[in-house]
């Protein structure tokens, strides 16, 4: 775990349909992040393209090692010194289906770690909204975490808050900070959003940074912001709220390790964890 105290950063977007824009957003932030004194950013679910449209997005979805944003942000993080998770892109994965890949990127520009959203939005909501992510993408296979300024940074996007199984390991696994970048729709954000996030905080005795995508995209759908950090207690120490801007918003916070220690200290429950037995039924 890192010992000092670490500003960090999230950039808070409403993505669209034109990489390049979004890419370009992505690269301000990082160098406008590390002025500020950040030493890590964080970016939302989908930060290179947002587009409900396959036909017109598999245009600009290519091989991670093809992918324009993703060589954009590298060189961004590297001319800034800073360390960049990107929530995630949509990239070519083998076969025909895509993956929704969160890429962490370290101050020299190489990519420190990858994960490939496990659970797929695939729901039917009583606004009627219908989404089927499977249908694009296939879901990861792998619980990922990576040493970073922050210690141990867990992995998820998205949909995976809702999935308990995950963040059971990544407490397991004594994350410090787990990042749950997202572009939650208003709905089921206004209903379960800040629960779901501090939730997660408290079961894992770790902070929870979640960059989130927000408002009115180019491709027609809303999203609803609120980027949060949240402490290992469950309080909120940043909620963006709906703030939005042509290039994003930057919100800041500070990760104390110290933090970490006390809560899980005063409620070991990490420590008293037992696997719990299988009913007879």
């Amino acid at each position: 775990m890192s010992a000092e105290a670490v500003r960090i950063a999230l950039l808070q977007m409403t993505s669209g349909i034109d990489p390049a824009a979004n890419a370009a957003a992505m690269a301000a932030a990082a160098s406008e992040a590390a002025g500020e004194g950040a030493g890590m950013l964080f970016t939302p679910e989908m930060s290179g393209l947002l587009d409900r449209d396959r036909k017109r997005a598999a245009q600009s979805v290519v091989p991670e090692a093809e992918s324009p944003v993703l060589e954009a942000v590298r060189n961004a993080a590297a001319r800034a010194g800073i360390w960049v998770h990107i929530g995630s892109l949509a990239v070519q994965a083998e076969g025909v289906r895509w993956a929704n890949r969160a890429f962490v990127i370290d101050p020299a520009g190489e990519i420190a770690a990858r994960y490939d959203k496990i659970h797929m939005f695939d729901v039917d909501l009583a606004s009627g909204e219908t989404w089927r992510e499977s249908a694009a993408y296939q879901p990861g296979e792998a619980v990922v975490t990576v040493n970073c300024p922050l210690g141990r940074l867990g992995l998820a996007i998205c949909y995976d808050i809702r999935f308990p199984a995950l963040f059971e390991e990544l407490g397991r696994l004594q994350c410090d900070a787990i990042a749950i970048p997202a572009a939650f729709t208003v709905p089921t954000g206004r209903a379960h959003w800040h629960l779901l996030q501090r939730a997660r905080a408290v079961e894992a005795s770790a902070y929870v940074i979640s960059a989130a995508q927000v408002g009115q995209h180019a491709d027609g759908r809303e999203t609803y912001g609120h980027s949060l950090v949240v402490d290992p207690w469950g309080d909120v120490l940043l909620d963006m709220g709906e703030a939005a801007g042509p290039m994003g918003v930057l919100g800041y916070a500070e990760f104390d390790p110290a933090r970490i220690a006390a809560v899980r200290a005063q409620v070991p429950s990490l420590a008293n964890r037992r696997k719990v037995p299988r009913s007879a039924e």
